[in-house]
């Protein structure tokens, strides 16, 4: 199982911070480093940037780019020039984002969520890997064609919990990049559907990419509070829910990766027997220690 690094909690300090993030992530050999879209930089520009000096080798990725309110031909036209500066580089996770975020924030439609993004993902992937994409579906009509900056097409990487969807990763993507889903959800749930999928389609095994809260501590239950205070709310969402619920957590201090090295070590070697292939820690420490110790753990494991 690989390790890479979350820096979308960087973000909101500006390029410079998240450039020096991904540089140590660079240098210390990590497999990866991901950024979220969120209300700070726009992850796909920010990877565009930092990829030119500040991270030459690691991979880079979107965990994930909401998909509601960037038409495909949009995407995919960010997604390749992104891929060119980031020298082929570049993973591609998108998804559905959150009713109240699309329908309240966005003023936009959340109808049948399913299907959008099986006609989205049709229309992204053919722009992607062919330059051109005729969609004339119920909710997604995309008849255009582009002239490609990469010849390799970015893998896409579909967040995904529901079956439906879980389906859909399987069958049409690369895999699924996942936030708050812990080793039983992966062993139980997740997994065993993903590849049944893939190998439905004939696509090699689909990767699984894990990304959940991590620190290294003595001070376990104030480790917890500051998770439940930092992600607590977006724990709310009907999709967070759901996957709390069925890995039996009542928050996301329940899934986080709390404690000792050692019970931290087995932790995330349980993510890996559950199936995971890739791991993405966001790192929520508050002292200069627990972020050494922590830090010092996932180098070792790298």
């Amino acid at each position: 199982m690989r390790i890479g690094i979350n820096g979308t909690g960087i973000a909101g300090r500006g390029l410079e911070a998240i450039a020096a993030h991904a540089r140590e992530a660079d240098e210390q050999g990590f497999a990866s480093y991901w950024l979220a879209q969120f209300m700070s930089a726009d992850a796909l520009t920010a990877l565009a940037v930092i990829a030119q000096e500040a991270a030459p080798r690691i991979e880079l990725g979107t965990a994930v780019v909401p998909v509601h309110g960037r038409h495909p031909l949009a995407l995919a036209l960010q997604a390749l020039t992104a891929q060119a500066a980031t020298r082929g580089r570049l993973q591609l996770g998108i998804g559905l984002s959150h009713r109240p975020i699309v329908e309240d924030q966005m003023g936009l439609s959340y109808r049948r969520p399913a299907l959008y993004m099986r006609e989205y993902l049709t229309a992204l992937d053919s722009l992607l890997c062919t330059g051109e994409a005729k969609v004339d579906g119920e909710l997604v009509r995309c008849d255009a064609s582009v002239v490609r900056m990469s010849e390799t097409p970015p893998p896409i990487l579909l967040a995904a919990l529901g079956p439906r969807m879980l389906e859909l990763a399987g069958s049409a993507s690369a895999g699924t990049n996942l936030w708050l889903a812990g080793a039983r959800v992966l062993r139980e749930h997740v997994v065993p559907r993903i590849r049944e999928a893939a190998e439905r389609a004939g696509r090699p095994a689909p990767r699984v990419v894990v990304g959940l809260p991590i620190c290294v501590t003595g001070d376990v239950e104030r480790a917890r509070r500051d998770v439940q205070r930092a992600f607590g709310a977006t724990s709310g969402f009907d999709s967070y829910q759901t996957v709390l619920a069925r890995e039996g957590a009542r928050g996301p201090e329940d899934v986080a990766l709390i404690g000792d090295e050692s019970h931290v070590a087995a932790s995330i070697e349980e993510l890996e027997r559950a199936g995971a292939t890739e791991f993405i820690a966001m790192e929520l420490c508050r002292t200069d220690e627990e972020a050494a110790r922590t830090r010092g753990l996932l180098r070792g494991l790298v």
